[in-house]
């Protein structure tokens, strides 16, 4: 939970709230940092973090993923730097037209999200990444086919090999968090509670997350016990297509014959 400073400095309302004292003002850098940290902690594989230009711009979070040896794919504002090439739109700009590379970054509502890519592995750091670097640098643009002028970058660390296509496929998966959060609104009221206190709104988000988590692995698990044939929804009465001889024919009961079907 992020708490502004106004309320941290704020002791006397931070008990009234009954937030515990351990709760200090944390950057959502710093809470995406802890958040990583214990994950990595956990039994958990972890290989990609991908996250908006909120994060991506904290070069501290960047720097402590570098060191984990994970792989990021990190959105950043047109004005980041890029270490010794200036501004990372004007790094972009400069892209010849057969940079370019048109790719989907996941199956949305509607289909395939294509966009058009440009990306360029950026010069290893040898400080960090010693003679034989085992992660390359990326500076990324994702551009709109229907409105080119609207693009989206991004800096990445991806282990050496990795290809435009997957870079743009972690970008995508973003989204999926996105829907994860709608789904748990909607299904269980993730975001529907009216709390003075702080033990009140951890145990209502903790109660909904566990509740969604519970609703999507039940479903999982009927989607795959579930065979092909029962996922055909049988009719509600007898088809009134009957096959006679080489050929289709209707029967329908009549009501005036005690429900005897004829045949038309």
């Amino acid at each position: 939970m992020y708490l502004p400073k106004s309320w941290t400095a704020d002791r006397d309302r931070c008990e009234a709230a009954r937030i515990p004292d351990d709760r200090d003002f944390a950057t959502k850098g710093d809470l995406a940092k802890a958040m990583i940290q214990r994950a990595l902690s956990s039994p958990l594989p972890i290989a990609w973090v991908t996250a908006d230009s909120a994060y991506g711009q904290e070069w501290r979070l960047r720097r402590m993923l570098e060191e984990a040896g994970l792989g990021y794919v990190l959105a950043v504002p047109k004005s980041q730097p890029v270490l010794a090439l200036g501004r990372i739109d004007l790094v972009i700009a400069q892209a010849p037209d057969e940079a370019w590379e048109r790719h989907s970054c996941g199956d949305g509502a509607k289909g395939p999200r294509i966009y058009d890519w440009t990306a360029a592995k950026l010069p290893a750091i040898y400080d960090f990444d010693g003679d034989q670097p085992t992660h390359d640098r990326w500076v990324l643009v994702r551009r709109s086919l229907a409105r080119p002028e609207e693009s989206a970058y991004y800096l990445a660390y991806a282990p050496v090999g990795t290809e435009v296509a997957e870079l743009a496929r972690i970008v995508g998966s973003r989204w999926a968090i996105e829907e994860c959060f709608q789904a748990a609104k909607n299904e269980c009221g993730l975001d529907q509670y009216e709390v003075r206190r702080y033990p009140g709104w951890y145990r209502h988000i903790t109660l909904a997350i566990l509740a969604h988590a519970f609703l999507a692995a039940m479903s999982a698990t009927a989607t795959t016990a579930r065979g092909p044939a029962e996922t055909v929804l049988a009719p509600l009465r007898p088809s009134p297509w009957q096959k006679s001889g080489g050929s289709w024919q209707f029967t329908v009961p009549h009501r005036h014959t005690g429900g005897k079907p004829i045949t038309r």
